[in-house]
This record gives C-alpha cells, structure tokens and sequence, in this order.
C-alpha cells in the first residue's frame, strides 16, 4: 500500500481527552479514531491488525473443533426473564421497541446460543458441541477510561460449548487454556500472560482469567512462585495457598485481562429445559461451559506492553504490514517503486511511503507506527546496490544488497 494513499494522518500530540497509553498511541499513529468514551472507529491499519488478531483466533479455536455462527446482537427481552437476568446485568442496553416490545444488546449470549443449539442437539450422538462466534459486545461500561481495554461496543469471541458429562466439559476446558497460550503467543503475549483463578460466581468454585503482567494493568494478581499460576486479588483473601500446586509463595503484580474461562455447568441449560436423550433414552442435564476473549482488548494491550518513547512496536504476526519501505527523494523513486513490487510478488505485505517529506519526518511516523521491519532507499544506498534495513525493536541497521534482499 502506498502511505501517500491513506486518508488518515499521523499526529505528533496525545489527544487531550484520553488517559490510557493504548488509545493516545493508536490515535496518534492513525490506527483508530475516538468517537466517544468507550467506542471507536477502526481506521485502515487498526482493522488490519485487528482482523489479524480474530484470525489467529478463529485458528486456534477451530483446531479444538469450534464451530464458526454469528448470532444477533439485538435480543428479546423474553430470553432474559427466563434466565432471570433482565434486571441482574448492570451493563445492560436496553431497548424500548415497537408494539411495547423490549430488547437488549448482546453484551453476551447464553441467552441467544443455549435456546440455539437446543433446536440441534438432542441425543448423546449429537454431544458435545462448540459453537463460537465474533462480533461486537455492548456493554455500558460507567468509567470507560481505558481505552480499547474497557469499551462500551467491543470486539469479543465468545465460544460455549455443550457436554453430557463433567468429565467431557473438563477435558474441554483445559484444551481451552492451551489454546488461549496459543493466541496469545501468536499475538506477542504470551510469556507475560499467566493463568489466574478468579471466582467462579454462581456457576462454579473458579472461573480462570488469562491475565497479561504490566505496571499499566488495572488488575492487581498474586502469582504462584513455584508454578506461575495466579489468583486474583478479590479471592487471595480466602485462598492462602496455590490452588494449582499449593504453594504459598506469591508476588504481587498489576495486570491486564485479556480473557476468562467458565464452567456454566447447568445454569443456562436448566433455564431453557435444554436435556439430552441419553443411550439408555432417558433425559439428562446438558453441561455447558464459556470461554471468552477480546480481540480489540487483545490489541490494546499488546500496544500497552510492546512500544517504547517513540510509538508501537509490533508483534510480527499481527502487524499491520510487515515492511515499512521508505525512499528518500524522488530521484530514488524508480528503484523504490521494483523493490516495492518485487516485495509484493514474494507475498510481502509492504507500506512504502512515497510522501514528499522530510527524512526525519518520515522517520518519527514510521517509529510510532511500528512496523516490524524498515527498509530505507536513498542515493546513499543506491550508490552501493543497497538498501538500509532496520528492525523497529532494535536500533541497529545494517546495509543489505538489494539482490539479496
């Protein structure tokens, strides 16, 4: 993509109505645009990231066997009287529509995705079953402060899935937690995200969190020194030791959730008379457990953890593009312009900025939007066949042959 033909602009002040590092450097660099606390718009290079992100989930759920749906966000009223969640939910829109109807928007879906699958799923031949979807969430959220981290219209993968036995949903669940290491490796993550035991509510004993270890976290975790494992702040109270490996040993960390895992058991099944026939033709109780995780609070917090003075610094699997070419006058251009093409026809995803600036210029904006890899063409370069490259986590550069590149 030439930068010359994008419709946003970079910008060199932190916008004046936002606290929160990710969304004063994601504005600042062009990848979103605020258009009130809690919601923004996706510009050209956050959409490219963040359907990068829902990507690398969509992968790894399919490979535990998740079934792709999409499910509406407008829900009737109905659904939530028989869950007895109507006036429980503090974040719920509501919605006065016609004919005295009322409706909420989806800030999740057990009440839409149980009644679903019940219409499918009868026997014991048809269990088990899991079914994902990623669409926006609402949820009005009273101090949206933080950026993409805390949103009142959010991107979120919610996938549930249904069981016969307890011993199959706990199977389940843990090949769950494998899988969320995955996304969060592929997505730069992964060795500073950690497994933490939250409480479970009405459902179960513990819910899990996937908690990511930053002093920008507003989550305060006690991790487990002898495992890693974790548990959060508003259960270590009642919990003196590791539930994973009964250690006591613990650190006090901040942290961001970046996903949570529940064991619904019969909760929603029970509320929708959801039953299987069995092999022995009697009906028995469906078992249902959730997992969720946010790929815009995915990219949030990966801007939180990976930038430095000067901009973002990107993982190099959900970058917005993998090279960031830039030729220095317009005597370089011609060349610039087979390197570009070269690059593209290899199947690299390049940003070549062929603006009329200044080098300097150039450089600030290619350093706060983060792309992993910079190639720099100039007459200087030019005078040995080479071109300047630099990867944007390091400072060292070096030149490279441009027949070798």
């Amino acid at each position: 993509m030439l930068q010359s033909q994008l419709f946003t602009k970079t910008s060199k002040e932190n916008p004046k109505d936002e606290v929160s590092l990710n969304a004063q450097l994601l504005i600042r660099a062009g990848f979103v645009d605020k258009e009130m606390a809690g919601v923004y718009s996706y510009l050209p290079l956050g959409l490219r990231v963040l359907n990068k992100i829902k990507n690398i989930i969509r992968a790894e759920m399919n490979a535990i066997g998740g079934q792709e749906i999409l499910m509406p966000a407008l829900h009737p009223k109905e659904n939530y009287e028989k869950t007895g969640r109507w006036n429980t939910i503090d974040v719920l829109f509501k919605i006065d529509g016609a004919e005295g109807k009322k409706y909420a928007l989806g800030s999740t879906h057990e009440e839409i995705v149980t009644p679903l699958v019940k219409k499918f799923a009868n026997s014991y031949k048809d269990l088990p079953v899991a079914v994902y979807q990623i669409q926006d969430k609402f949820r009005n959220e009273p101090r949206a402060k933080s950026g993409l981290l805390r949103g009142r219209e959010f991107s979120m993968k919610d996938l549930y899935s249904f069981h016969k036995t307890e011993a199959d949903l706990d199977d389940y669940y843990e090949k769950s937690k494998i899988a969320y290491f995955n996304v969060y490796r592929r997505c730069g993550l992964g060795e500073l995200t950690h497994v933490v035991f939250a409480s479970g509510g009405v459902f179960s004993k513990y819910s899990h969190e996937f908690q990511t270890i930053t002093a920008y976290g507003e989550d305060t975790v006690y991790l487990c020194q002898k495992c890693g494992v974790g548990i959060n702040k508003e259960i270590i109270s009642e919990q003196k030791t590791c539930p994973e490996c009964g250690g006591k040993d613990f650190t006090e960390e901040k942290a961001i959730e970046v996903g949570n895992i529940f064991k619904l058991k019969t909760k929603f099944s029970d509320s929708f008379d959801y039953k299987f026939v069995d092999e022995n033709g009697k009906k028995q109780p469906v078992l249902m457990g959730c997992y969720g995780i946010g790929p815009s609070r995915v990219l949030g917090t990966v801007v939180e953890v990976s930038h430095d003075d000067c901009g973002i610094i990107w993982p190099e699997e959900i970058a917005p593009f993998q090279v960031h070419l830039i030729s220095l006058g317009d005597d370089v251009k011609i060349e610039a312009e087979k390197i570009y093409q070269q690059l593209i026809k290899k199947g690299v995803e390049v940003l070549w900025d062929d603006r009329d600036l200044q080098a300097g210029a150039k450089f600030a904006d290619s350093d706060l939007i983060g792309i992993p890899k910079r190639i720099v063409i100039s007459k200087k370069t030019l005078a040995d066949n080479s071109v300047e490259v630099k990867m944007r986590n390091n400072d060292q550069t070096e030149l490279v042959a441009i027949n070798k590149l």
